[in-house]
């Protein structure tokens, strides 16, 4: 069995607060981007669980993937026969885009179906947030309102599914606990809910906090950014802490960076089932 696991991009991103349980307390939007890696569960007459990987390089150990983990947790609970797991990566990592905690997740969603477990979309949600704070977002393929440390969620009303999306990976890899520490939080009243609703105000008014600090760093993002708007999007940012940047478009562009990066997409706005 098959899925593809799917990208997202943050809408704004305000670290509002440092919890005591040492997360941070944020506000963003996230949305579900067709940007997909490939995930599949065969049946094993051999080992109780293999990870093959393939496509862009993981680093680390397979037992720290979350995959691996996401596979533990079900495990505890339920009875699952020998499987063998194989990744095909297409989502850069360290970029923002949350690759690796649609993977967990997609695990806990794909197990779910194949071996017809039953579990809700709320516990699947549970089991989502013990891999990570996004990782629950992946879960269903919608734009959410976030909050909390990210595992607090709402629908929100934000269909811009009939244009187009580039994303460029710059190869800067940022680690989430580097960039917080760039941070300090600031607790202030960001009515994100209200801002989203009229994209004519985006430039101006939806900010990444990551963004502010990552560019001084790296002066190639804010580059980036100026690119997309040179290219026609009407709203261009970097995703989550970094580095990716993103720009939105109207119509179809072919135009490609001039800058000297690694990864590069453009596509329709949209997930398909």
């Amino acid at each position: 069995m098959i899925s593809f696991p799917h990208c997202k991009i943050n809408l704004g991103l305000k670290v509002l607060s440092k919890r005591a349980d040492g997360y941070h307390n944020i506000s963003s939007v996230f949305y579900p981007v067709p940007l997909f890696d490939m995930l599949e569960i065969v049946d094993s007459s051999t080992e109780m669980f293999d990870l093959k990987f393939s496509g862009l390089e993981i680093p680390g150990n397979s037992g720290d993937n979350l995959i691996t983990k996401a596979y533990q947790l079900i495990s505890k609970d339920f009875t699952i026969p020998p499987i063998k797991v194989m990744l095909h990566k297409n989502i850069p990592m360290g970029a923002g885009l949350g690759g690796g905690s649609a993977d967990g997740a997609f695990m806990l969603r794909l197990m779910n179906q194949k071996f017809q477990l039953h579990i809700s979309t709320e516990k699947l949600e549970n089991y989502a947030a013990q891999l990570g704070s996004d990782c629950p977002f992946f879960i269903e393929d919608k734009p959410k309102l976030i909050s909390g440390r990210g595992e607090v969620m709402n629908e929100i009303d934000l269909n811009i599914d009939n244009g187009f999306i580039k994303i460029i990976h710059p190869g800067i890899h940022v680690s989430t606990a580097e960039a917080y520490a760039m941070l300090q939080p600031k607790a202030i009243d960001y009515p994100i809910e209200k801002i989203i609703k009229d994209k004519t105000c985006w430039k101006k008014e939806l900010v990444n906090d990551f963004q502010t600090v990552m560019v001084k760093k790296y002066p190639l993002i804010q580059t980036l950014i100026e690119e997309m708007y040179e290219q026609g999007a009407y709203y261009a940012a970097m995703s989550g802490s970094g580095s990716s940047v993103f720009g939105f478009f109207e119509q179809k562009t072919n135009e490609k960076s001039q800058n000297n990066v690694p990864f590069q997409w453009f596509g329709k706005l949209g997930i398909k089932h």
